[in-house]
């Protein structure tokens, strides 16, 4: 197919970025996230790139930095720019992303968009008129009302992924949608920055790995343009060596995404770094976590404080006494929305992605993940994670059990529903 024929440079790079650490004072007042470009606010210093075994080079992104360095890439783009995502929302921030693909496609650039319709519903469909005005491939998936589909209509299932690649080399993968709550102003830069802070990681991949990016992006297009069977979106695949890989699962009750999670978390023999915006799962992975603490491997949960799913935190919530009495450690990030969804296991494999922890993700939604074994890579999570960890409240059991009989009531009804968030 027409974007699938692309050449791959031989030995990519990609600079570091470095940023000086910050006095402890400063780190005291701020919520531990990078808001604003170049600030120093979060005591995060952006670690090294990590090359694998093929030349695939690799860099983890922290917040807005995110989004500006995918602005900065299609703003380079030479051939092709694809782009799949769950919200692409219409604030100046999406509205500059939208006007650079109208310039790029303008210059020649072949350039693919996917957004969801759900996601994107409080977008002005405006926007995207002139996209497709201006020569961008635009792809609606799912139409939410039924007169504008062209096949099935399938409310309930949605392309949750969020997905960029470029000129046949460079793909980007993460937790982060087109929008200002998640570039703070790091694309803006005269904007004052979003009401709330959002807390999110991407990884950057350059290099002969990035083509299995661009085929789960071809599976996605080749499925909104024909229809038939959800299943022609599903893709996996790895890097001969291993050491990279992606999994792009579809809306089926039998989808790979959970017995491969259970799996990841059942082979655990040191350590479990979990950290998720969403945490609402079924039994079976909620005992992979508890089994792996019975063992004792250090088991570590990142969930959020604040949050823009009230329920799912109720559902999260309903879990901590059970996860706390068998050893599992639980964190509950403060002063930022947590949006971050990433695994990892002993500290070499992570899982990265739009993958949360619940039924929708796993059920309901078309999602991707990044598994990257690299232990250099894997003690960058840890350390990230130690870092979120000087902004969060760690939750003891003895003062958990204390909480309001009526808390647990609510927390314990929300999560028998939390199959239908």
């Amino acid at each position: 197919m027409e974007i699938a024929h692309l050449r791959v440079p031989a030995q990519p790079t990609i600079p570091p970025k470095r940023i000086a650490p910050v006095r402890a004072a400063d780190l005291a007042e701020s919520y531990g996230i990078n808001t604003v470009a170049g600030s120093k606010d979060d005591g995060w210093v952006a670690p090294p790139p990590v090359t694998l075994s093929d030349g695939t080079v690799v860099q983890l992104y922290k917040d807005g930095e995110a989004l500006h360095v995918a602005y900065a890439a299609i703003k380079a783009a030479k051939e092709i720019v694809c782009l799949e995502v769950y919200i692409f929302a219409s604030d100046p921030t999406g509205r500059a992303f939208a006007e650079l693909l109208c310039v790029k496609a303008r210059e020649g650039v072949r350039v693919y968009v996917i957004y969801d319709s759900f996601g994107s519903i409080d977008s002005d469909h405006g926007m995207f008129e002139h996209m497709r005005k201006s020569g961008v491939r635009l792809q609606e998936f799912h139409p939410i009302f039924p007169w504008d589909t062209r096949f099935s209509w399938r409310p309930v299932n949605r392309d949750h992924r969020k997905l960029l690649f470029i000129d046949g080399h460079i793909a980007g993968i993460g937790g982060l949608n087109i929008g200002g709550e998640y570039a703070g102003s790091w694309i803006i830069p005269s904007a004052k920055g979003p009401v709330d802070a959002w807390r999110d990681n991407a990884i950057g991949i350059v290099g002969p790995g990035s083509k299995m990016f661009l085929n789960a992006f071809a599976r996605s297009w080749q499925y909104t343009i024909r229809g038939g069977r959800i299943r022609r979106a599903e893709y996996s695949a790895k890097l001969e060596a291993g050491d990279l890989a992606v999994l792009a699962s579809v809306a089926t009750l039998n989808s790979p995404l959970k017995p491969n999670l259970c799996r990841l978390m059942g082979s655990a023999r040191q350590s479990i770094y979990l950290t998720m915006a969403y945490f609402a799962p079924d039994d079976m992975l909620v005992d992979e976590l508890c089994k792996a603490a019975k063992r004792c491997l250090r088991v570590r949960l990142m969930l959020p404080s604040r949050t823009d799913v009230p329920l799912v935190r109720l559902a999260a919530r309903s879990f901590y006494e059970t996860l706390m009495a068998c050893g599992v450690e639980v964190y509950e990030r403060q002063g930022v929305v947590l949006h971050s969804k990433t695994l990892v296991i002993d500290g070499r494999t992570t899982v990265m992605g739009s993958v949360n922890l619940d039924y929708r993700s796993i059920e309901f939604n078309n999602e991707i993940s990044a598994i990257l074994k690299s232990e250099i890579f894997g003690g960058q999570m840890q350390d990230l994670f130690e870092n979120d960890v000087r902004f969060a409240k760690k939750i003891e059991l003895g003062e958990w059990r204390r909480r309001p009989r009526w808390d647990r009531v609510v927390q314990w009804a929300v999560s028998r529903a939390r199959y239908l968030m």
